[in-house]
């Protein structure tokens, strides 16, 4: 059976999408109240089960809230200008000059922005869906943040950086404990910090696996003179063949390495020396899952066989294997737990790493802390990778993949100790809001809506899937994606896309029933637009 989290289920669409979306609009309007809207029959006839529940989702709002009040929201988003607008448009000529400016979209002004809503340079306030690429946990400007950023604490580490792996703070154990390890997967009790990106945490992750699989097959952890002097020349035996195997679709990293394992987009590896490691198909699901229930399982199984095939047969030793558990850039492409559980099983019985690269679904955005959290498995992964919204970057590991002699994993900074405050903030705003559950039922909220827009749309909303609110949809082809990207920024909503042609949500930990009701206003409204002028 293919696992239920990956898609809400399906739902009768509204009489009409614009009755949905003034419904939408009311809703807003009263959580700003402080209420949540429930049709007046609707909950005299509701049973007391029901009840309670709504009486759980006006709770849940009229915190959510209280929640906004504090982080200084704005009311809502307010366009004046086209987005970008002229003063953005100026900036983009003056910074052109001294930087590539092609993938920029807004310019923002830092102390203007609160909570969800990112305010750009020309006044406007865009509902910030996207959230850096997914690499801000708790939106602009949180009051807990800002009250740690005054500490003397703080300060001194802004004072200076410190080269962690040669002279760390007196209090690093103690931090590492409070932050990291209070999160570290279940099964891997090492961590490893790293210098800011996920390239750099999967990169080392696979050297990490290297040195394992070369001192066990010489059964030492010392090297010959004919290691040391070939490593030299880029020859074996001291630089060896050996390989990761990764999966079509997938993004690690732009570094040499892990662009080796990168297969999202060919503009990203194009003109770049590479190794020659394997790839491996990644399920191609059918949506909606329950119709095409048996298709997707037969493709899982598909592709586990190659994967298997790949270790058996490559040409070089397959050392480790890497996947996402959302493949993100390269369109939000989903498997079930049981796939998942299928690899697990695959590389223990082969003596393959298996390495679940968690850089953009970690830190909650899945509705659990680890998206592999999902998957039951029955024994963990061998390595654990992240960044983006845990602030810092690096992998946890199980003890066997420690380094066996020092400097082989190494860098300056050897992470950042003022990152590390902030993923402290980070963490306890997680347990003292229970911001997991906040990004369950938005989650929810958000999948039930665009399931209705997909009925109304069919054109430009496809294969609606998410967890969390870790949510993407198709559109019609690339260009109505950006086309529909563009448009929503005129209405007020600041999003991305992935793959061919996904739109995608990154939002904040913080984003809740308010904000979930507003984007889905704003998208059908956009939606709207792109059918008018496809008409035209």
């Amino acid at each position: 059976m293919l696992s239920p989290v990956l898609s809400a289920p399906a739902l009768a669409p509204a009489a009409s999408h614009v009755a949905s979306g003034v419904m939408r609009l009311a809703c807003v309007a009263a959580m700003r109240m402080g209420s949540h809207v429930v049709p007046r029959r609707a909950m005299a006839a509701a049973p007391s089960d029901h009840r309670a529940q709504l009486a759980q989702q006006s709770a849940a709002a009229d915190e959510e809230e209280k929640m906004a009040t504090w982080m200084h929201e704005p009311a809502g988003v307010h366009v004046r200008t086209e987005v970008p607008g002229p003063r953005s448009r100026a900036l983009l000529r003056e910074m052109d000059a001294i930087q590539e400016t092609r993938t920029v979209s807004v310019f923002w002004d830092m102390s203007k922005s609160h909570g969800n809503y990112m305010v750009d340079a020309d006044g406007n306030v865009l509902l910030d869906i996207i959230g850096h690429i997914g690499s801000l946990p708790l939106g602009y400007n949180h009051p807990n943040m800002l009250a740690a950023a005054k500490s003397d604490e703080w300060a001194h580490h802004l004072a200076q950086r410190p080269a962690l792996g040669l002279a760390p703070p007196h209090d690093w154990p103690d931090k590492l404990r409070d932050t990291f390890l209070k999160v570290a997967p279940k099964g891997c009790d090492q961590v490893f910090t790293s210098c800011g990106c996920g390239a750099s945490a999967n990169e080392n992750a696979f050297k990490a696996a290297f040195i394992r699989y070369r001192n066990m097959q010489r059964g030492s952890s010392e090297f010959s003179a004919e290691e040391l002097s070939s490593c030299m020349k880029n020859e074996a035996p001291g630089s060896p063949d050996l390989a990761v195997l990764s999966f079509e679709k997938g993004f690690h990293g732009r570094t040499l390495g892990t662009l080796s394992a990168t297969r999202s987009k060919a503009v990203h590896k194009v003109d770049f020396p590479a190794f020659k490691w394997p790839v491996a198909p990644f399920p191609q699901f059918k949506y909606p899952l329950e119709a095409h229930a048996a298709e997707n399982e037969f493709e899982e199984a598909r592709c586990l066989a190659a994967v298997e095939q790949i270790i058996d047969s490559n040409g070089m030793p397959v050392v480790a294997v890497i996947v996402e558990p959302i493949l993100a850039e390269g369109g939000d492409l989903h498997a079930s737990k049981n796939f998942f559980r299928g690899l697990r099983e695959l590389t223990e019985r082969k003596g393959v790493a298996m390495i679940v690269d968690e850089v953009q679904t970690g830190c909650g955005a899945t509705g659990a802390f680890w998206a592999h959290e999902h998957w039951d498995l029955p024994s963990p992964p061998d390595f654990v990778t992240f960044a983006k919204k845990m602030q810092a970057s690096g992998f946890y590991s199980r003890v066997e993949f420690r380094a066996s002699k020092p400097y082989r994993l190494y860098n300056t900074w050897m992470g950042d100790p003022l990152r590390m405050l902030q993923l402290q903030v980070v963490l306890e705003t997680i347990e003292q809001d229970q911001l997991l559950n906040v990004v369950r039922r938005t989650g929810e909220t958000c999948m039930r809506g665009l399931l209705d827009l997909a009925s109304a749309f069919p054109e430009n909303v496809q294969n609606v899937r998410g967890q969390g609110t870790f949510i993407a949809f198709d559109a019609e082809s690339s260009e109505q994606r950006d086309l529909l990207l563009h448009d929503l920024r005129q209405h007020g909503a600041h999003m991305g896309g992935c793959g061919e042609r996904s739109v995608r949500m990154r939002p904040s930990l913080i984003f809740g029933q308010k904000h979930s009701h507003e984007f889905l206003t704003i998208l059908e409204r956009a939606l709207v637009t792109r059918r008018h002028a496809r008409a035209a």
